[in-house]
């Protein structure tokens, strides 16, 4: 069966009694030269344990059970497992989990040894899955995902840009983000709406991350970027009492930090954020 052909794709689905379901974002890769260049991306290596999210027929699958030590393989649909158990039965290289994406945890990833991610993201909860892994306490080396376009540029989005967002600071703490390949909605079934982007994220070495109370700069960069059309001083007044400080104590470190106290929080860079959430900790009480 060849899962890069519209025909045979659509063929397969209908003898399986299967269809996409658009509410868990499911829509097929069916290109083998995108297919090919997500993989190239992914570069997987004899020492990975992957993990893929949403594996559908198989078509990376197929591809990571041979260059990978392990590939993990999380599918929430009951029908698309159950086809991968009788397509897979008992792959040395694949372990085939039933469950939602949504639920992996510090302890799954730890667990299962995760090295890297690389997938065909739902679009249904791609970004939130994303999000879930940029908070763990040690994400994987290496992410290889398709996304919707609008979410590839948010994570690649530089300070200042438009598209700049909470996303893009969470990824570029851990990871350095490139979006390698724009993707046409006709390499999928069924076909989306919307255009698509195969993004790489290599994770930074611990010199290169910037030190700090992790779970202060989430907490921060999440409130503030609630607000993100208002100015940063407006911000930290309204959020300070979260963080235990006083208004005047919170705009106080964007002066320290030389900083203008209009500067909305989309111009600030991560290693900014990080410095603004550990002034914060200062003047904790």
């Amino acid at each position: 069966m060849k899962l890069t052909s519209p025909s045979q794709v659509a063929a397969l689905l209908q003898e399986h009694g299967l269809q996409p379901n658009s509410l868990l974002g499911q829509n097929f890769l069916i290109d083998a030269n995108i297919r090919d260049i997500i993989i190239a991306a992914a570069d997987p290596q004899p020492e990975d344990v992957v993990l893929e999210v949403g594996p559908g027929l198989g078509v990376l699958t197929e591809q990571l059970v041979g260059l990978a030590r392990r590939v993990v393989a999380v599918e929430k649909d009951r029908g698309l497992y159950d086809y991968l158990c009788r397509d897979y039965p008992d792959h040395p290289a694949l372990t085939l989990v039933r469950g939602d994406a949504m639920d992996l945890d510090a302890d799954f990833f730890q667990k299962e040894g995760i090295t890297a991610l690389v997938s065909n993201l739902p679009y249904s909860v791609g970004s939130r899955i994303l999000m879930n892994v940029f908070a763990l306490p040690h994400p994987p080396k290496r992410i290889t995902v398709t996304v919707q376009l609008e979410v590839g540029e948010r994570l690649a989005a530089a300070p200042g840009d438009e598209e700049r967002g909470l996303m893009g600071v969470w990824a570029q703490r851990v990871y350095h983000v490139e979006a390698v390949k724009v993707i046409s909605p006709n390499c999928f079934y069924p076909r989306p709406k919307i255009k698509s982007a195969v993004v790489r994220m290599t994770r930074l070495s611990e010199s290169q991350i910037q030190a700090g109370d992790r779970q202060v700069f989430a907490r921060l960069t999440k409130e503030a970027f609630a607000f993100r059309r208002k100015q940063m001083a407006t911000i930290l007044t309204k959020i300070a009492f979260r963080f235990g400080v006083t208004p005047e104590q919170a705009v106080s470190v964007l002066f320290q930090m030389g900083l203008d106290p209009r500067i909305r929080p989309e111009m600030l860079t991560v290693d900014q954020w990080q410095v603004l959430a550990d002034g914060l900790l200062k003047y904790k009480i």
